[in-house]
């Protein structure tokens, strides 16, 4: 019921003709059938004629146009009721046309014109009613001009009133974009972040399964025994990927399981897990050395998540890059208000890469600027002084 009569209200304010003419024709034939058939003969106005009713008929069919001309025919109906005065018709239905374009033209124009209109039209009532010697007296101009300041009056409330409502209906629909706006950029963002632990999680198990299966197919004649191991790690790892990459793009998914809700968002990996994580980079042949200085503390999730990706990544890089015999140091340091990580290495690192095409940096390294921006940081990624390749990275602890 609400569509409907909203769809009403749209279709009469664009044809606001059918309405106006169907008011004007009631209160025609109203007014004729009064001039018909209430006739007073003692009455010290001229008798009613068809004069009369054309004057009548041609001041209420303009009632039609009010509201795309209503200045226009509020001085045609004070006209017509000049005309009336002039030739001694009395007063009939058409004074309700008169009040009608005093209302309409308060209604549906700016003050300043609605004020203007407003004054003409009251003062033009006045001094007919001063000029007809057969007014009553003071008690009727008061009343008269009471009547006509009520109507312009609510015609002037109304049109606050839907001024304000269109307001209101303008601001909500300004709210409901901004809405939009907010939850597509939030997808966005969201987006980003799942693409970044995409890339964390492939890029870091790719690797280890890429040397893995390089040690497997060297020494697969000499030592079987060695290159089933580094199958199995391969597995191992593969099935890791697999696990983390459901955990992360889970949170996109629309239909989950409802018997199992909640299976595939297990918990982020954090600072806890780095132990599991050197032991992994360990066994593709990496050495990596482990120092905490400091009281271990609990991180936010955000900071705990950020700091295991970005060791991960380093070493994901050393690994890739350092070359064979590379050694590589995680160290940690905790303070009341920060945490300062460093993982270095003694490899060839990737400032090779970086020198051919400085401009166009990996992925990795852009994602790490990200994570460490994200939360207040401050990073430094580049070449160590005497050979190898550094990540040192400070974020901050407090509140």
């Amino acid at each position: 019921m609400s569509d409907r009569i909203r769809d009403l209200r749209n279709w009469s304010a664009g044809h606001p003709e059918v309405l106006d003419g169907a008011v004007a024709g009631l209160l025609l034939v109203l007014s004729l059938i009064g001039l018909v058939f209430t006739r007073d003969p003692d009455s010290a106005y001229r008798h009613a004629d068809a004069l009369n009713g054309l004057i009548v008929t041609l001041m209420i069919l303009s009632l039609i146009w009010r509201q795309r001309f209503p200045l226009a025919v509020l001085a045609w109906v004070v006209a017509g009721e000049a005309v009336l005065m002039a030739l001694d018709y009395g007063a009939s239905g058409e004074i309700f046309a008169y009040l009608i374009a005093v209302y309409t033209v308060a209604a549906h124009r700016p003050l300043a014109r609605s004020a203007l209109g407003g004054a003409a039209a009251l003062a033009a009532l006045e001094i007919m009613m001063l000029l007809d010697d057969r007014q009553r007296g003071v008690l009727d101009m008061i009343s008269n001009t009471i009547l006509f300041c009520g109507v312009w009056w609510l015609g002037r409330s109304l049109r606050l009133r839907r001024s304000y409502l269109a307001e209101l209906e303008d601001r909500a629909a300004r709210l409901e974009k901004a809405r939009f706006a907010d939850a597509r950029a939030a997808r966005v963002e969201e987006r980003s972040r799942i693409a970044r632990e995409l890339h964390d999680v492939v890029a870091h198990h790719v690797s280890v399964m890429t040397v893995q299966a390089g040690a497997a197919r060297r020494i697969m004649a000499k030592d079987p025994e060695s290159a089933r191991e580094a199958i199995e790690t391969i597995e191992q790892v593969g099935r890791t990927a697999l696990s983390e990459m459901r955990r992360i793009v889970g949170v996109l998914r629309t239909d989950r399981d409802v018997e199992q809700p909640g299976a595939e968002l297990a918990p982020q990996p954090g600072m806890e897990d780095l132990a599991g994580l050197i032991e992994q980079i360990r066994e593709t042949g990496l050495a990596v050395q482990l120092d905490v200085d400091g009281d271990p503390r609990k991180l936010s999730t955000g900071v705990d998540l950020a700091a295991y990706r970005l060791i991960q990544e380093a070493l994901t890089n050393s690994l890739k890059h350092a070359g064979p015999h590379a050694r590589a140091w995680v160290h940690l340091r905790y303070t009341d208000r920060s945490l300062t990580l460093e993982v270095v290495d003694n490899g060839r690192g990737v400032a090779a890469s970086m020198t051919e095409d400085p401009d166009t940096p990996g992925h990795g390294l852009v994602g790490m600027r990200e994570r460490v921006a994200l939360y207040g940081g401050e990073l430094r990624i580049g070449p160590r002084i005497g050979g190898g390749f550094e990540v040192r990275a400070r974020f901050p602890l407090e509140v």
